[in-house]
């Protein structure tokens, strides 16, 4: 997950736009992926609570650590949007308002930049805690394995990122040599749908689950009509690598209340 983190501060440290309409263009696939890593962080955190770790000495920091991991990552929502709050639209005004002079929209505009310029440095700084709060936690982890060698590495990590569903894995097998995530039009509607490069249709309900357990990524630069490029994660060749499903106490967390997406047609 520091990697996802650092790679999102480096979108927003480096993002540039119009205010306005292109300013939402381009910071609202930004908010979807910040809430995507906080729904990531939040199913981990319930894993690793429910898995034998907390029976470790000194888990109970790694479960607290990974708690703010799922405050500070919900605070680079929360700034996004608050970036989009603060966009100038270029809507009409009531009938009867005097019209906008010229003068008026670039004072407006001048005043929203610094409102937007202000909450994307917070967001930096907030995705820069997330980075760092995540290298703290994995080496936490990894001390406290250390002093308990009837509590191997690889148990706990399977608890908390790889125990899969049967069909969870199959998608995630179906998905190793790519995929793409996209809208479909049905009956005028648009509905979300994944497919795999060798045109297997995934669940989206599988394909959420994995994404929220850091096993599969989509590359959110491009718009879902144009389609997003599915990648499998170093994570989730790890778990394919085993080459089978596991039960298990991670199994209910794979497809507890909230990592299960229900198709949602959409105007």
């Amino acid at each position: 997950m520091a990697r996802d983190f650092e790679a999102l501060k480096v979108q927003v440290s480096d993002i540039a736009f119009t205010p306005g309409r292109d300013a939402l263009h381009r910071i609202g696939p930004l908010l979807l992926r910040a809430q995507d890593l906080t729904a990531t962080a939040l199913v981990r955190l319930q894993a690793l609570d429910d898995s034998t770790y907390t029976s470790v000495p000194g888990s109970r920091a790694s479960l607290e650590l990974m708690a703010s991991l799922v405050f500070s990552s919900s605070l680079v929502g929360a700034d996004l949007a608050h970036v989009v709050l603060a966009n100038p639209y270029e809507g009409t005004q009531f009938a009867g308002y005097p019209a906008e002079d010229e003068a008026a929209r670039t004072a407006r505009q001048a005043e929203a930049i610094t409102k937007m310029n202000r909450h994307l440095s917070d967001t930096v700084h907030q995705l820069d805690l997330c980075a760092t709060g995540c290298h703290y936690l994995a080496r936490g982890m990894n001390e406290d394995l250390a002093t308990a060698p009837q509590h191997k590495p690889s148990t706990i990590e399977q608890t908390a990122g790889a125990a899969l569903s049967p069909a969870q894995y199959s998608a995630l097998a179906a998905l190793t040599a790519g995929g793409k995530l996209y809208e479909s039009s049905t009956r005028g509607l648009g509905v979300t749908r994944v497919t795999a490069q060798d045109g297997t249709r995934v669940s989206i309900a599988s394909y959420r689950a994995l994404a929220k357990l850091g096993l599969v990524r989509a590359d959110t630069s491009t718009s879902l009509f144009q389609g997003q490029k599915i990648t499998t994660t170093e994570e989730g060749r790890r778990v394919l690598a085993l080459r089978r499903p596991h039960a298990g106490l991670g199994t209910a967390m794979a497809a507890a209340p909230g990592t299960a997406v229900v198709q949602k047609a959409r105007r």
